[in-house]
């Protein structure tokens, strides 16, 4: 109800968690919309059904507790539950789309964001290799303090503004910045690529690349830091314990020729 932003029937709740997996029967059977019914009326204080349709009563399906000891270990074991159940479906297979087939969707909301390649011999044969190691096509995982439009959408994906993730793939596929685009400015790291290798970028990133999002506010770092630690996705360098020196050096060439720290030779970075 969450991902969809609106109600929903039992039988469309039903249809969603056995398409998803999000959550499974002990013994493997198909969840029926009854069921979906039964767990509605042991839980009234979760959602509410109107007009056939069920709703969440909050956005977190977290209930605020009155200030007791007892009570507030309930409400962190319940945010402690909600969080992982993001990271499931943040990280679920199933969940992941064309850029072309979410971006309407992204809210402007805080969460967290997930990047996978859909064909890794798209990539340079060092990260080919990297990720088959890894067994996963994984390349990145990040977060949005404030709005999921803003930073992963449009600072991620479309290059509208400093994105992380845009100027590492960019260094990655083999793009530079202008020389000396950096010189003069306040900030000495953001280093920009040219409008004609953004849209070379950017048509790679929609031709290329699956992604998936879920909004959430609350331990935001400390979720982004496990799911990097688990997964080690090859484009990820802070808090990464295998982030890659091929993609550091990448990303070093890149500020050097932003800063005019060497010359262009032909379009190649030469010292």
């Amino acid at each position: 109800m969450l991902k969809a932003k609106t109600a929903l029937s039992t039988a469309e709740i039903a249809s969603v968690l056995n398409k998803t997996s999000w959550y499974t029967k002990k013994d493997g059977s198909a969840i029926q919309s009854s069921q979906i019914s039964a767990r509605v009326r042991n839980y009234p204080h979760l959602f509410v059904k109107s007009n056939g349709k069920i709703s969440l009563k909050n956005t977190t399906g977290i209930v605020k507790t009155p200030i007791v000891s007892k009570h507030k270990k309930l409400a962190v074991k319940s945010s402690i539950e909600d969080s992982t159940l993001q990271k499931k479906i943040l990280m679920n297979k199933k969940n992941f789309n064309s850029v072309a087939d979410s971006e309407d969707s992204i809210p402007h909301e805080p969460g967290l964001y997930c990047v996978r390649i859909k064909n890794s011999n798209a990539l340079p044969s060092t990260f080919q290799n990297v990720l088959k190691e890894r067994k996963h096509n994984i390349i990145y995982i990040g977060l949005a303090s404030k709005s999921l439009k803003k930073r992963f959408l449009n600072q991620e994906l479309k290059a509208k503004g400093h994105g992380t993730f845009f100027r590492s793939l960019g260094a990655l596929l083999g793009y530079v910045p202008e020389s000396g685009s950096l010189k003069g400015k306040r900030n000495q790291n953001n280093y920009k690529f040219s409008n004609l290798d953004e849209v070379k970028i950017i048509n790679w990133i929609n031709e290329n690349l699956s992604i998936n999002w879920v909004t959430h506010s609350e331990n935001l770092s400390g979720i982004e830091k496990e799911l990097i630690v688990e997964y080690l996705p090859i484009l990820n360098i802070a808090g990464n314990p295998e982030a890659l020196d091929a993609l550091r050096l990448l990303r070093k060439r890149c500020k050097i020729v932003a800063l005019d720290m060497y010359n262009l030779v032909g379009g190649r970075v030469t010292f």
